[in-house]
């Protein structure tokens, strides 16, 4: 006798990816930016990243890459089961900002905390000269 599992797969999947709960796929995290005076601040949802899991830098043009990436196997053996349906946690994500002119280029600075990237990126400050002077009357 011949045993066949083929219908639980195609269960699972019809319970778990519907339109009230899609599968999960790859998806975009959320980005905040905000401008103050000195700074803009770029702000990245990340739940459950670590620092390592991050790469920040400039590139050639001067534009802003943020690259992500997380990668998660949960191995359970049990010699009395078998798989079903087995899935593997990967996230990649990256994102190219074109940074504003007024940018201090090499005072950016970037932090992971709560399940946040924080990129700081701090404003070129302009002196305004004030020009003050005796003007000679002729």
């Amino acid at each position: 006798m011949m045993r066949s599992n083929n219908w639980i797969p195609a269960v699972f999947s019809d319970l778990f990816d519907t339109e009230f709960m899609p599968k999960a796929n790859c998806t975009a995290p959320a980005i905040n930016v905000k401008e103050s005076d000195k700074a803009y601040t770029v702000e990245l949802a990340a739940p459950g990243m670590k620092k390592e899991d991050f790469n920040v830098h400039i590139n050639d043009e001067g534009n802003l890459i943020i690259k992500m990436e997380q990668k998660q196997e949960k191995k359970e053996e049990d010699k009395n089961t078998r798989y079903l349906r087995r899935e593997f946690s990967y996230s990649k994500y990256e994102q190219t900002l074109i940074l504003p002119d007024d940018v201090k280029k090499d005072a950016i600075s970037a932090k992971v905390e709560h399940g946040v990237l924080t990129v700081e990126l701090p404003k070129e400050v302009e002196e305004k000269v004030k020009v003050s002077r005796q003007i000679d009357i002729a």
